[in-house]
């Protein structure tokens, strides 16, 4: 389990909040169990969620989950559709190649 968020949210909260330090450093420390715990997942499972699969998903799953999606969602699925619909299908298949692209750099690492 990580520690560090809290140690930086207790002595952050304490500096800033001068007038109440105690109250400072409850708050800062709040906040850093919160990062710590991932409570703001600032983007880690978004290709993951994009796709429609968990982080623990085979590399087979992740491959069968794009191609689906991209089957749906490609743009010459709708050629014959409205503009907006077209407009609609380019930028969600953008989003699932993008998503795509990144769950393979991930996991190259």
């Amino acid at each position: 389990m990580r520690w560090y968020g809290k140690l930086l949210g207790f002595i952050a909260g304490a500096l800033l909040f001068r007038p109440n330090p105690l109250f400072g450093a409850v708050v800062g420390m709040l906040l850093g169990h919160a990062f710590d715990n991932d409570w703001f997942k600032l983007g880690k499972d978004l290709p993951y969620r994009e796709l429609g699969v968990t982080r623990d998903a085979t590399d087979a799953e992740i491959d069968l989950a794009y191609r689906r999606l991209i089957s749906q969602y490609h743009p010459d699925k709708v050629a014959g559709a409205a503009p907006e619909l077209r407009a609609q299908a380019e930028r969600k298949a953008r989003q699932i190649n993008a998503a795509y692209d990144r769950i393979k750099s991930l996991r190259k690492r």
